[in-house]
């Protein structure tokens, strides 16, 4: 394929580069929403606000009365009386403060999504398709906060713990967001034909780092990281004693320690040959394809080292048993690795049929 055929090579035109950039930067700001929630649940601060405001919500305690009543409604849940009961209000404060930055970040990802698409919108620079996107991943993000409440509320009834599974959706959420966020942004930037796809390989492996991230969110939501912190074996076994001895079988996905703990590992060695396959394929074609297929190699070399990073961070994590930096660190490397490997994705994509140049036969890659 010659150059005149990939018009959109040297980057977006100007009237789409401002655009991708501003869906760049919200993507980084779902991330810091994740990378800070992420700390917050570390901290053990997540269930310390117990209502959901989302108007409301935006400004935070005042004044000495309104820190009372807030403290008030926290010495109320589960979590005050069964685990915090000798907490003070400094100490409740440290906490609450956490959770507010998550909720505050999450609506200023909100409102710098949302305002700038009523702009553009406005001044005729989204195509229709383009606005549909955009139009559904804005309501994915609502959803979103609703989800998170979902799950806060699930740690405010009884158990003063919030269930893995809705943690595991939460963060799943969060990750089709930036994805959604990043892949648009890829498309104005580069503009793609119609009909350009992903191999199917390509797509199994960001499927694979998906998987592998949700997971991971089993793994922080039951603490299942606090045991078995020896690598490679489990509790001196390859395969730990117990694993899927609850009935029914998905009970073990929620509270089995040895199955939630082996599955996650069990993930990361398939994606590290997943991804090793995908970086020594991406290397070796040169091929056609569309405008981003330029970036093929640096985008694989990108990859490569994010999951070298995300490798060593989860056996630091692990053995040095859940050590909050590490942790945190983790986490922030699971969302770059899913990124990475989202670009390598995309720039495999072709386009199902070339466009004609100089009388020459249509050509199907």
């Amino acid at each position: 394929m010659n150059a005149r055929a990939l018009p959109s090579a040297r980057g977006a035109a100007p009237s789409r580069g401002p655009l991708a950039l501003w869906l760049l930067g919200c993507a980084l700001l779902v991330l810091a929403v994740l990378v800070v929630g992420g700390i917050t649940r570390l901290q053990h601060a997540g269930l310390s606000i117990v209502q959901w405001q989302p108007l409301a919500g935006v400004l935070p305690p005042l004044d000495a009365q309104d820190w009372s009543r807030s403290f008030d409604l926290y010495r109320q849940s589960p979590e005050f009386r069964l685990l915090n009961a000798d907490l003070t209000l400094p100490g409740f404060q440290r906490i609450f403060w956490w959770e507010y930055a998550h909720r505050l970040l999450g609506r200023l990802a909100g409102v710098a999504f949302f305002l700038p698409l009523l702009w553009f919108a406005a001044q005729g620079r989204l195509r229709r398709a383009m606005a549909l996107r955009l139009s559904l991943i804005f309501a994915l993000g609502a959803a979103q906060g609703a989800l998170g409440w979902y799950m806060v509320a699930s740690g405010l009834i009884d158990d003063p713990h919030v269930s893995p599974l809705r943690l595991a959706a939460h963060l799943g959420l969060a990750l089709l967001l930036i994805g959604a966020l990043l892949w648009s942004a890829a498309d104005l930037w580069f503009d793609p034909p119609a009909g350009a796809r992903v191999p199917a390989w390509a797509a199994a492996a960001v499927v694979l780092v998906f998987t592998m991230a949700l997971s991971g969110a089993l793994v922080a939501g039951s603490r299942a990281g606090l045991v078995y912190n020896t690598f490679p074996l489990m509790d001196g076994a390859w395969v730990p004693p117990g694993l899927l001895r609850l009935q029914p079988w998905y009970e073990n996905l929620r509270d089995n320690l040895a199955t939630i703990q082996f599955l996650h590992r069990a993930l990361a060695l398939t994606v590290v040959l997943g991804l090793l396959a995908l970086w020594h394929r991406a290397r070796r074609e040169a091929g056609p394809g569309t405008a981003a297929a330029a970036y093929r190699r640096p985008a694989a070399a990108a990859m490569a080292l994010a999951l070298a990073l995300q490798v060593s961070l989860g056996l630091a994590t692990l053995l040095s048993g859940l050590a909050l930096p590490l942790a945190a660190l983790h986490q922030a490397g699971a969302v770059l690795l899913y990124a990475t490997v989202l670009s390598t994705a995309y720039t495999q994509r072709r386009p199902t049929i070339e466009r004609p140049d100089h009388g020459q036969a249509r050509r199907k890659f």
